[in-house]
């Protein structure tokens, strides 16, 4: 699911890359080639930013499901306590050869009913649940940015792209 509306999309910014005008090349990406690949990957990356500043990295199981990343952490995870401190992330699928990038603010759910409705979903994407919520937090990422970029030769100087979204 792709969640409500669309949102804009134009080159990234990359200073020496070739990145070619969002009207050359083989044009800017759709949205659903990165709904596509957020749906499907099986592991994603997850960066927070610690209380002194330094980075994490960490592998999760998620979901892409109504417009946003979904993930659980364990409640004493660095994940979360950087999260907590920080709802700043960014959030990657496994597939670098044609990357998705989220760039955005992590909340943590705690409508039961949406937690049963990503617990029904987790199990019928990876086989198992999630563990309790109420000690390991499930977090939905909302986006503020996303990139989407192919490695390969021509495609990556005229197929980048970045999508905004409003923010609330």
């Amino acid at each position: 699911m792709s969640g409500p509306g669309s949102p804009s999309a134009d080159r990234p910014h990359m200073p020496g890359y070739g990145i070619l005008p969002a009207g050359a090349g083989g044009g800017l990406l759709p949205w659903s080639w990165a709904v596509q690949r957020l749906e499907n990957a099986h592991n994603y990356w997850v960066a927070t930013t610690g209380r002194g500043g330094a980075p994490h990295l960490a592998a999760v199981w998620g979901l892409w499901d109504s417009g946003a990343f979904h993930f659980s952490t364990g409640g004493e995870s660095r994940k979360a306590r950087n999260l907590t401190a920080d709802p700043r992330c960014v959030v990657t699928p496994e597939n670098a050869g044609e990357a998705v990038v989220v760039e955005g603010v992590a909340h943590r759910v705690v409508d039961s009913a949406r937690l049963d409705e990503l617990q029904a979903l987790y199990q019928s994407k990876y086989g198992s649940g999630f563990p309790d919520p109420e000690g390991n937090p499930v977090f939905r990422v909302e986006p503020h940015a996303v990139f989407g970029m192919i490695e390969q030769g021509e495609d990556f100087v005229g197929r980048a792209t970045r999508w905004r979204f409003p923010t609330p």
